[in-house]
């Protein structure tokens, strides 16, 4: 992925270098499952992008407002738990000192006259308190039939609102589930909606990262937020609230702890962020010195080069020893900070309401309820100034993934596609025009015929356009001009479907799943037989080797197909072209990576897959193609020669340089051989004729 800079810096302003290191920085982080730390991103327009975010929960906002009013109401009793709790303190209080009064007064004095023989006997503070109190009665001592119910009220207040809270909190986590479910269908569908020129301009380990990472990360934090905002909020409202219907000047006391914790927030909070945005970084570079020291940890070895990957590897581990060290050490600056603004906020809530208890103004349960309000005011607002960092990760998480989204997509299959008649592989291109860039024309006015069965090969240096001449047969791209006939039916008025439903591909590079042979082979055609796809097997030679396998066809290929050949690779690839039993056969340099032997039984295969269909060959070692039945020799997308090998040849043109090439590099690597055995090094006259290639 190719995360924005959370300095600010544009993503187009980047150096290569710099967005590499933010990919490193942005894997590195989230392959530790660290979501508390800050991601190195910025949304670029955070405004439109949280509010499109927010419209992902559209079809949800009947059940969304309900679990919101559910919650508000789990927070409101939450909220009156600590007064009604401080009332049970005001019981047990007032009971201890009625039953104090018992021997000094008589049991039917008034609390009026209490309070006045205390203050006539100079005890003015302890008279205030008397005066404070409700329903005081001389000796009656604690009321424990009052005070049970007000517990029992008490616990029933909390029960009820931790059920509500779980209850918010199951029904916010289906909401996102659901929603991520559906985040992840759009964006697998948009996928497969894109035209090819997209995948060619973005990196595959970007798209990737897109469709998990980001979408990871928005579910975090959309779990981790949206439900915890608004509970952090109603609560701070509710607290205050409380705190002011108590006493407006503790509520003050309270109060100054804000600009504190902003201070606090202000001061260590932007410097955490940069400092975790530079361990990510230093994560990052580590993890790829690491993945590069062991993934070429022979030639290292074979150069001497061990002390030297150990000193770059001690210097970036120092680096990253002394980022981590800051970051961890900002970061746990702020839990401290926000505790000590906290114990003096209790100091002085405490004194000023031990003061004022004292004065008669307030009850000891109204001070003990003001405490607890303190402590669940500065909570939520430490959870909302974490929150904010997690949101603006999440929403530049998001807008990347809408920006896939908003990819414009493949021009749509003609509503008047014709029905697919009886395929017979006649390929016929007229005048077709082509160019990636319209300031850069590469194919220009081409025409050619192929007949069913037909061999054709494409050879050509690189950047000749042959490989674009297979994608514009597959309908990858469409064309800027001309026509492709396939059976006589253009086919930008077939649906893709049925174009590629007759096409069967083997690339250069060969692609397995982790499965079996046998469900590898059958990709091709899910529905094919176990019969049809062993005859497939045998008929491209991988009958030969599956059986000297443990499981034979239920051999388990892992993720990377390790466990078999690149040659053995290649012929299961084959054999799932041979099963789909296409009308039309595209090899693309199938042997350019496998030794010589394997080459041979490659050409094998390939030559029972072609039997019978129409085939398009391109490839490099022109030795390969010597039997096709036309060879089209393509020069920055014209094609300037076109015949059969032995006519090329003769016509001593562009095939014939192409293959005097060759042949020259064969010449000079066998002689290159002989003279490593001799210990004699030759020296080559580049500029001397070369003999006549063989025919």
């Amino acid at each position: 992925m190719s995360p924005s800079t959370s300095s600010g810096t544009e993503p187009d302003m980047l150096t290569e270098e710099e967005r590499l290191e933010l990919e490193l920085a942005e894997q590195a982080r989230q392959s530790t499952g660290d979501w508390d730390s800050v991601a190195p991103g910025k949304a670029a327009n955070f405004g439109p992008s949280f509010r499109r975010l927010l419209g992902l929960l559209k079809p949800h906002a009947l059940a969304f407002t309900l679990v919101s009013l559910a919650g508000a109401l789990a927070v409101v009793l939450a909220v009156i738990a600590p007064k009604v709790l401080g009332e049970a303190t005001n019981i047990v209080f007032e009971g201890v000192i009625s039953a104090a009064m018992g021997g000094q007064f008589p049991p039917d004095a008034t609390q009026a006259e209490v309070v006045e023989a205390l203050r006539a006997a100079g005890q003015t503070d302890f008279a205030n308190m008397v005066a404070a109190m409700h329903d005081f009665q001389v000796g009656a001592g604690v009321d424990f039939e009052r005070l049970r119910v007000v517990i029992l009220w008490v616990l029933l207040i909390y029960i009820v609102s931790a059920l509500l809270s779980w209850v918010q909190g199951y029904v916010i986590n289906v909401i996102m589930v659901r929603t991520m479910w559906r985040l992840r269908e759009n964006v697998e569908a948009k996928i497969n909606r894109l035209p090819l020129a997209y995948f060619d301009k973005v990196q595959r380990g970007e798209l990737i990262s897109r469709v998990t990472n980001d979408i990871d990360n928005i579910t975090q934090m959309m779990q981790q937020s949206l439900s915890g905002a608004l509970t952090s909020v109603l609560t701070v409202v509710g607290v205050l609230v409380m705190m002011f219907s108590i006493s407006w000047q503790l509520a003050l006391v309270a109060l100054v702890a804000l600009p504190l914790m902003g201070v606090i927030f202000g001061i260590i909070g932007p410097r955490s962020q940069k400092a975790f945005q530079v361990q990510w970084k230093k994560v990052g570079r580590l993890n790829a010195r690491v993945e590069e020291s062991f993934s070429g940890h022979a030639l290292v070895r074979v150069y001497g080069r061990e002390e030297d990957s150990r000193e770059k590897f001690g210097a970036e581990n120092d680096d990253l020893f002394q980022a981590s060290f800051k970051a961890q050490f900002l970061s746990g600056m702020i839990m401290p900070g926000m505790t000590f603004v906290g114990s003096l906020t209790y100091v002085g809530i405490a004194v000023l309401g031990g003061l004022m208890v004292i004065a008669g103004q307030l009850r000891l349960g109204d001070v003990q309820a003001f405490i607890q309000y303190s402590q669940q005011f500065t909570q939520p607002l430490s959870e909302l100034g974490g929150m904010a960092a997690v949101v603006q990760s999440g929403t530049a998480s998001a807008e990347r993934v809408f920006g896939l989204l908003d990819e414009p997509e493949q021009e749509p299959d003609a509503a008047d596609a014709k029905p697919v008649q009886t395929p017979h592989g006649v390929i016929e291109f007229e005048n077709v025009r082509f160019s990636y860039n319209p300031d850069r024309p590469l194919i220009n006015d081409l025409s050619f015929r192929v007949e069913p069965g037909q061999t054709v090969a494409i050879v050509g240096p690189t950047g000749a356009g042959k490989t674009t001449l297979v994608n514009l047969l597959m309908r990858f791209y469409e064309l800027d001009g001309g026509r492709i006939l396939l059976d006589g039916q253009d086919i930008a008025q077939l649906t893709r479907r049925d174009v590629r439903a007759r096409t069967g591909m083997v690339l250069q590079d060969p692609w397995l799943f982790a499965g079996t042979i046998r469900e590898n082979i059958r990709y091709g055609r899910t529905s094919a037989t176990g019969d049809e796809v062993v005859a497939a097997a045998e008929a491209t030679r991988v009958d030969r080797f599956v059986h000297s396998l443990p499981d034979g066809y239920d051999t388990v290929l892992d993720e990377e197909a390790s466990n078999v050949s690149a040659g053995e690779k290649q012929l299961i690839t084959i054999a799932r072209a041979f099963v789909a039993n296409p009308s039309l056969l595209i090899l693309d340099e199938a042997t350019s990576s496998v030794d010589t032997r394997t080459e041979v039984l490659l050409q094998h295969a390939m030559a029972a897959l072609r039997q019978g269909r129409t085939s398009f060959v391109i490839a490099h070692r022109l030795s390969t193609i010597r039997d096709a039945d036309l060879i089209l020799v393509m020069e920055h997308g014209d094609i300037v020669e076109k015949g059969t090998h032995d006519e090329l040849i003769a016509a001593e043109g562009a095939y014939w340089r192409l293959y005097r090439s060759q042949f020259e590099e064969a010449a000079i690597d066998i002689d290159l051989e002989e003279s490593l055995e001799t210990g004699a090094v030759p020296v080559v006259d580049t500029d001397a004729p070369a003999e006549a290639p063989p025919t």
